[in-house]
């Protein structure tokens, strides 16, 4: 009798989940081909329902409870499947071809990445975005390490510093960036009208507008790495310190030779932060210059996207210029380059906190 109702568990079981998967390939495979049928939807969030059902209902083994963890992860998986690594498998697939945003009618290879390395303009661009993280990753984590120290120390109002330092990362990098364009654009050439009788802007000027968006960014971004440095600051044990201060350590001292190593894990996920966020930078970029500025010679040709960082140059080459596949080709090398150096860095973080 047990072994009838094992059969017939294991029975429907595989039914359900054979169904399940039929459903999702096939509503998977109408979406793809631009089918306009209705119940696409609905047969998706059914083979999604089978196959669960499935999973729950086959009879119980010794791998019986990884059948219930991956079936609890399943809406998890599912939903990061459907948002992340379909449309990312997609997006390779579409710098392959001639992409105009709906269809595409030719199967292209790489030109697309061929064309992209022969524009000047997204050459500029990739350099002044590795220039603009290094300077970045640096001043935003020292920045953010002093405004730590100070936010740390036993100074009166602390609480009100740590809010005001913070209170520009909750500004919309559409709204710092008009801001600081109105002050760069009206209130310090006023300033500077006065004092050198000199009224040009810093934005009008390549090289000034570069700086103008690093001081930006960074003004923004550090009470942000502030508050997770203060965080690793606060864990380091006190008696350590206590007696650090018993055997004579000068606060110097103390400072490199206790308190950096110990929140050697707060400054990797500080560097990896800054990093990751200098490289996506657009918001800040696109409303305090749009990347105009002038470059005489690059590459044999004059540019007047001086100040466009990468993800602005993919934006702009996909929405304003109609170049869908050419874009999609940009954003596929910017992903690469985004995961080869976070994978760097992290491993050489990881070899570094090892050897402290």
């Amino acid at each position: 009798m047990q072994n009838e109702n094992t059969a017939r568990r294991k029975g429907i079981s595989l039914i359900l989940l054979i169904g399940g998967i039929a459903l999702l390939a096939s509503a998977l495979v109408l979406d793809f081909m631009g089918s306009e049928m209705a119940f696409r939807g609905a047969m998706l969030i059914l083979g999604a329902l089978a196959v669960m059902a499935g999973c729950y209902f086959f009879p119980t083994t010794k791998h019986h409870r990884k059948i219930i963890n991956v079936l609890f992860l399943f809406p998890l998986l599912f939903t990061f499947g459907v948002t992340v690594i379909i449309p990312l498998v997609l997006g390779f697939f579409y710098s392959m071809t001639n992409w105009n945003g709906i269809e595409f009618t030719e199967f292209v290879g790489i030109s697309n990445y061929v064309s992209m390395f022969k524009e000047p303009g997204f050459v500029w661009s990739t350099l002044i975005t590795i220039l603009f993280v290094v300077f970045n990753m640096i001043l935003v984590n020292l920045v953010g390490f002093l405004l730590a120290l100070l936010c740390t120390s036993k100074l009166k109002g602390i609480g009100f510093f740590r809010a005001s330092y913070f209170l520009p990362n909750l500004i919309g990098g559409i709204v710092l960036g008009y801001i600081w364009q109105f002050v760069f654009n009206n209130v310090l050439t006023q300033i500077t009208m006065k004092l050198t009788g000199n009224q040009n802007s810093v934005l009008s000027t390549t090289k000034t507008a570069f700086m103008a968006i690093i001081i930006v960014y960074v003004w923004q971004y550090a009470g942000y790495i502030m508050l997770i440095y203060i965080t690793g600051l606060t864990q380091v044990p006190k008696d350590v310190l206590e007696a650090s201060q018993i055997d004579g350590a000068s606060r110097i001292a103390t400072l490199f030779k206790i308190k950096i190593p110990m929140i050697a894990s707060t400054i990797t996920i500080c560097t990896f932060l800054t990093l990751t966020s200098a490289f996506k930078q657009f918001d800040v970029n696109m409303a305090l210059t749009n990347g105009t500025g002038s470059v005489a010679d690059f590459m044999g040709q004059y540019l007047t996207n001086g100040t466009q960082m990468l993800a602005l140059n993919i934006y702009n080459t996909a929405i304003s210029k109609n170049s869908y596949a050419l874009g999609q080709a940009k954003a596929v090398f910017f992903f690469v380059i985004l995961a080869c150096v976070s994978l760097i860095q992290v491993r050489i973080s990881n070899k570094k906190e090892v050897e402290m």
